[in-house]
């Protein structure tokens, strides 16, 4: 299934504003990735979710999938990049997440949306 399907799920596309996505990480048969997500809140106020997945390369299981979505954080639009920062500190990531239209996020075809968007 894909990340950005099961956030649609959980999220409506239209309360969605941003996304970020980092680089996966691919060890032996599997591939790991984070997004990060900015939703629409009350008052001029921002929810941050992570939204991570891990994907089978290769084997019987070839294909197969798991995605969580957790809500991190919520605050004023202006401390979005710290709360960024703060999912990049906590998860290890070496590499800055690049930042995609939510337009390309709902129109990935595949299964790797950090790798594809």
């Amino acid at each position: 299934m894909r990340v950005a399907a099961v956030v649609g799920e959980a999220i409506p596309p239209a309360e969605l504003e941003r996304v970020w996505l980092f680089s996966p990480l691919r060890q032996e048969d599997r591939e790991w990735g984070t997004a990060v997500l900015a939703r629409r809140g009350e008052g001029g106020r921002v929810r941050v979710y992570t939204a991570r997945y891990m994907l089978v390369l290769r084997g019987r299981e070839r294909g197969q999938s798991k995605v969580t979505l957790e809500e991190v954080g919520e605050g004023p639009a202006e401390v979005v990049e710290e709360i960024v920062r703060g999912v990049r500190e906590r998860s290890g990531e070496l590499e800055p997440p690049v930042e995609i239209s939510v337009a390309l996020w709902y129109g990935a075809e595949d299964d790797q949306p950090a790798a594809q968007g």
